[in-house]
């Protein structure tokens, strides 16, 4: 993907600098906001909790294609990690402006006899508290400045209510009411909270998918094709932007009308 100066409606165009965090960035979802962000004049600053080989090769591209980026590793479950890692952005590139929630952990498929509530802390500690955790050291200057984006990447599990899956799929539903209710009391702040719900969008973690799965999938599809990571980057990159600025306490659907029943 090339970052075209001359393609970049973005915020500096207009006059104003702008930074984004995007969590969970070193590969997938993640790696493709970041890029997407970026072509968008955005100063992108790259989460990583372990892959920090893939953070320097995506903020090597975005660097190398024109655009500014800086990788910060933290595991941002944690509210000491999390807030070391966001003064750490500051003194790179100014206040954090926009927010995007990508950060997951690992999903497995469990039955209900098999699932525990430790099964779903887990998930509800990337989904609910990570996003608590950022969010209250953040809109503290995002207020003061009378603009913020916040933008979480839920999921089309939460219509869809996949088997064996409860854990992740309840995890997503808190993810999304925490949206909304956010996005009421922040609404006369200048700070917007929106939620990007991908469907299986192939990326790393689904190498090991098999043919079989995708022509399943592929049958509830109206479009009768795989989404890709631009598809997602492309919705968050809206919401980030001066356009959405009326925007708020949304869930769009990025899954080729899967959800649409």
């Amino acid at each position: 993907m090339n970052i075209d100066p001359g393609k970049a409606h973005s915020t500096e165009m207009r006059g104003t600098h702008r930074t984004a965090l995007v969590t969970g960035a070193s590969r997938g979802l993640g790696a493709s906001i970041a890029i997407e962000l970026a072509t968008r004049g955005i100063s992108v600053a790259l989460n990583y909790f372990e892959q920090k080989a893939k953070a320097s090769q995506v903020s090597q591209l975005i660097r190398e294609q024109g655009g500014r980026a800086e990788i910060f590793q933290a595991d941002i479950r944690y509210e000491t990690e999390t807030a070391r890692m966001v003064e750490k952005i500051q003194q790179w590139s100014g206040p954090i402006d926009i927010a995007v929630f990508n950060a997951t952990g690992p999903q497995p498929t469990l039955s209900i006899d098999e699932q525990t509530w430790e099964a779903h802390l887990r998930q509800l500690e990337y989904f609910v508290k990570s996003p608590l955790v950022l969010t209250k050291l953040l809109i503290p200057g995002m207020k003061a400045r009378r603009f913020g984006r916040i933008i979480q990447i839920g999921s089309e599990v939460v219509e869809l209510g996949n088997p064996r899956f409860a854990h992740y799929v309840a995890a997503k539903a808190a993810q999304l009411g925490l949206t909304r209710s956010w996005a009421r009391e922040l609404a006369d702040t200048g700070i917007t909270v929106n939620l990007v719900a991908p469907g299986w969008i192939p990326t790393e973690r689904h190498l090991d998918s098999s043919q079989d799965d995708i022509r399943l999938y592929l049958e509830t599809l109206p479009m009768k094709h795989m989404g890709t990571p631009k598809d997602v980057a492309n919705a968050v990159a809206f919401l980030a932007g001066e356009d959405a600025s009326f925007i708020t306490g949304q869930k769009i659907s990025v899954n080729g009308g899967n959800t649409l029943a």
